[in-house]
């Protein structure tokens, strides 16, 4: 993980502190009674053992008035030290700080094995309900996010976590960013979200970047930094606001499709793949796309960019077409049986069985 929690951080460094400490103490010991007392290493070196660990052995070899004295602050010194380290410790096992290692390092193992995961930066009003919808349908995602308590929240959620900046390489590399899908930057400043997309962009060129920008002149920077779709709360939701005064019961349909918390039916996209579609060159009423699977293709869009809203039956299937689908879940499984294997730009996001 990129950084431990605040808690376990202190914990671990009053441990070290408190070793260090033992360690300094027993150094000391050791070369005032071969300097001293001119022992050998050996002996002074058996006599601060015994002395730290109060075993109660006698003296190896006869000690003055001096010796005496500083053997006995040698004592109150072990006591003291020692007696930290076993408070420390307690500490740290009531307070789970082992049992709390063991969970980051399976957690940093389970992240260190995804592929085509997406990255959610940010645990805000937005990133949270990013993560919801993700989790709504069942995509692998893991979460980024430098404020502890959001962490923890998070974690409440069942989420894959990595506490740390999301701005910063170490985290995304953290994030496992070179074999990730996707990343959304949902953090609340603007200049964040536009590091973060650069940082993306740099570590992995091929990855979608999706960023959250507050203004307009901050979509227009973000693109150009790279971003493949920047989204504005404000002004989409001001576009949503106006829809659902003039068309409502347009909007709770879409609304119903294009989530995947509660819905009925969903939309897909899939890319015609010539070396494995079974489907290039035919129309869509020779591919028979939905009689066998009762999904219906909404637009397809050539590799041009040309959009073809509502295809007829005559509409040809072409290399790099982009079928954008609805139906139900069973019914774009049974078009993904169709299609399969299926390639596309992001990966096949098929919503679980309910």
């Amino acid at each position: 993980m990129a950084a431990l929690d605040p808690k376990y951080r202190r914990l671990r460094q009053e441990l070290i502190g408190g070793v260090v400490a033992l360690g300094i103490v027993f150094l000391i010991g050791t070369l005032w009674y071969r300097f001293v007392e001119q022992w050998t290493w050996l002996d002074a070196a058996y006599m601060t053992m015994s002395t730290l660990a109060t075993v109660g052995f006698g003296e190896i070899n006869p000690l003055g008035e001096r010796g005496r004295l500083f053997t006995m602050v040698l004592i109150v010194m072990g006591l003291i030290t020692i007696g930290y380290i076993v408070n420390r410790f307690t500490e740290a096992l009531i307070q789970g700080y082992f049992q709390a290692g063991i969970r980051r390092r399976q957690e940093k193992r389970l992240i260190e094995t995804l592929v085509e995961h997406y990255i959610v930066c940010g645990f805000g009003r937005t990133g949270r309900q990013v993560a919801l919808e993700f989790q709504a349908e069942g995509i692998p995602f893991v979460l980024v996010d430098s404020d502890p308590e959001q962490i923890e929240k998070a974690k409440g959620l069942g989420y894959r976590v990595i506490l740390g900046d999301a701005t910063l390489d170490e985290s995304l590399l953290a994030a496992k960013i070179d074999t990730a899908a996707c990343i959304v930057a949902a953090l609340t400043s603007d200049a964040e979200n536009l590091y973060t997309v650069l940082s993306a962009k740099t570590l992995n060129p091929r990855i979608r970047a999706i960023a959250r920008a507050s203004t307009e002149e901050a979509v227009q920077k973000l693109q150009r930094a790279g971003a493949d779709a920047v989204v504005s709360p404000y002004i989409t939701g001001g576009r949503r606001l106006a829809a659902a005064a003039l068309r409502p019961q347009v909007m709770d349909f879409v609304d119903g499709i294009l989530t995947g918390t509660n819905s009925a039916f969903y939309m897909e996209e899939f890319l015609i793949d010539p070396k494995t579609c079974p489907c290039v060159g035919q129309t869509l009423s020779e591919a028979r796309l939905r009689s066998q699977s009762g999904a219906l293709v909404l637009a397809v869009r050539r590799a041009d960019g040309t959009l073809i809203g509502g295809p007829t039956g005559d509409t040809v299937l072409m290399a790099g077409d982009l079928l954008i689908c609805m139906g139900t879940p069973e019914q774009l499984r049974s078009l993904t049986q169709i299609l399969l294997p299926i390639r596309s730009s992001s990966p096949l996001r098929l919503p679980k069985k309910q």
